[in-house]
C-alpha cells in the first residue's frame, strides 16, 4: 500500500497564506510562498482572491505591503458558513498571535469579548 500521508492537508493553501499573514502582516509574499510551499505567483493570486472576497485588505506602506485581515468575515462554503475567518484562525494561531490579529484588524467588541471568555 502506498503512503498517501504526504499528499493532502486539512487546510487549503488559502488558509495557509491567511495564517502566514495573520502571524506577520508585513510578510513579503516571497516568504509566504516559501513557507506554504507554493510559487510567489500563486501566492499573489491567492492574496488577490482573499482581497476580492473582503477577507483581507492590502495596504501600501512605503514600498512594501501590509495586510489587514477581517476576522468577522464569514467563511464561504455552506458547511462552514456559520463560522468566521477569526474562528478558523483562532484554532491555528497561538493566543498571543490571535490577540495581535484582533488589535491589528480593529476586531469588533463582540470578538474581543469572545476571546476574553476563552481565557
Amino acid at each position: 500500500m502506498s503512503d498517501i500521508s504526504n499528499e493532502w492537508n486539512f487546510f487549503s493553501n488559502y488558509a495557509h497564506v491567511l495564517v502566514c499573514l495573520a502571524e506577520n502582516s508585513d510578510a513579503r509574499l516571497r516568504d509566504v510562498a516559501d513557507r506554504v510551499g507554493i510559487t510567489e505567483r500563486t501566492t499573489l493570486r491567492l492574496v488577490t482572491h482573499l482581497e476580492e472576497a473582503g477577507i483581507l485588505t492590502r495596504l501600501k506602506v512605503g514600498r512594501r505591503n501590509s495586510y489587514v485581515i477581517d476576522p468577522d468575515k464569514r467563511l464561504r462554503h455552506p458547511i462552514e458558513a456559520h463560522r468566521t475567518v477569526g474562528d478558523l484562525l483562532a484554532t491555528i494561531l497561538s493566543g498571543t498571535e490571535y490577540k495581535k490579529l484582533l488589535q491589528h484588524s480593529g476586531g469588533t467588541k463582540r470578538r474581543q469579548r469572545q476571546q476574553a471568555e476563552v481565557r
